[in-house]
């Protein structure tokens, strides 16, 4: 089976991978003759490069491909020939592959809900808050987006986004759009970016701007660092979407489909908002996580 994912220059693009490489150990231990090749773009906007690997895993004919997208539209002609060779495709995580056989992956769009829920428990439902967004071209920075501001206006919030700006998954550029927002919007109560990459930027602008305590900084991955950040009183909270354990969900599903079995064609992975109040648990029990077995 082929795997292709974003740049591994982001943690939790290697956490998937990791994911990855776990399902290929437990499923050789259980007998099982299956090799997982894993590959992903050196850059997060290397749309070109990613489509050209997948293309060479079809063109190798491999069994299945698990597929994490760059944009909407990057990897559509290279799923359309896999279809076309008779390989199943998974579109995970990220991206909108409309002809891709299945979707496994969170719900991005109750990422952000998840988000502006805790927020408006924090901040007693009101005050201004802002939005650092991922990429434009990218279906979960979209969804994200969309999840925190319709949670807002669904539940006739007090909660005031009065500024949403696109850091492209950069902790440099998050840092300084938000050292922007919050110099022009000095009331800015909350902000909630993206992914962690980005929350960690927008933190160490609070922490210049001397906001630490002050402005509620929100990230969505769970990833180490932000992880650890939140242990250390500083990051606010993160939406984590279990990297590691949500690879393993797209290689037991895709195993099921080559055995026959029938699967939905959409299929949410958990999340959950992990604070000071859950931090020091591990994943595992957070997610009631017991890994998946074999039947005879």
């Amino acid at each position: 089976m082929g795997a292709i994912a974003k740049s591994f220059s982001n943690e939790f693009w290697r956490n998937f991978k990791n994911g990855y490489e776990q399902s290929e150990k437990v499923l050789k231990d259980a007998g099982v003759d299956v090799s997982i090749k894993i590959d992903g773009t050196t850059d997060e906007s290397d749309e070109i490069g990613q489509q050209t690997m997948t293309d060479n895993l079809v063109n190798q004919g491999y069994s299945a491909l698990m597929l994490s997208p760059i944009s909407d539209s990057n990897l559509t002609a290279s799923v359309d020939n896999a279809k076309g060779k008779k390989i199943p495709t998974i579109n995970v995580n990220d991206g909108l592959i409309a002809s891709a056989d299945y979707f496994v992956g969170p719900d991005a769009y109750q990422n952000g809900e998840l988000a502006a829920e805790w927020v408006s428990k924090k901040l007693g439902d009101k005050g201004d808050v802002a939005i650092v967004v991922g990429m434009a071209k990218a279906f979960a920075a979209r969804e994200r987006t969309a999840g925190f501001k319709g949670w807002i206006k669904d539940n006739k919030s007090g909660l005031n986004v009065v500024a949403e700006q696109n850091a492209d998954w950069d902790r440099t550029k998050a840092k300084d759009v938000a050292t922007t927002i919050l110099k022009a919007n000095p009331d800015v109560k909350a902000i909630y970016a993206n992914n962690d990459t980005m929350a960690m930027g927008v933190l160490e602008a609070v922490k210049e701007l001397n906001l630490l305590g002050k402005v509620l900084v929100v990230g969505t991955d769970g990833t180490t660092e932000a992880l650890e950040s939140i242990k250390a009183g500083e990051l606010s909270a993160t939406i984590n979407d279990f990297p590691y354990y949500q690879s393993q969900v797209v290689v037991e599903m895709l195993v099921r489909t080559l055995a026959g079995q029938e699967v939905p064609k959409y299929i949410y992975s958990p999340h959950a908002v992990v604070d000071a109040d859950n931090c020091n648990q591990s994943n595992e029990e957070i997610l009631g996580w017991t890994g998946f077995t074999l039947a005879e």
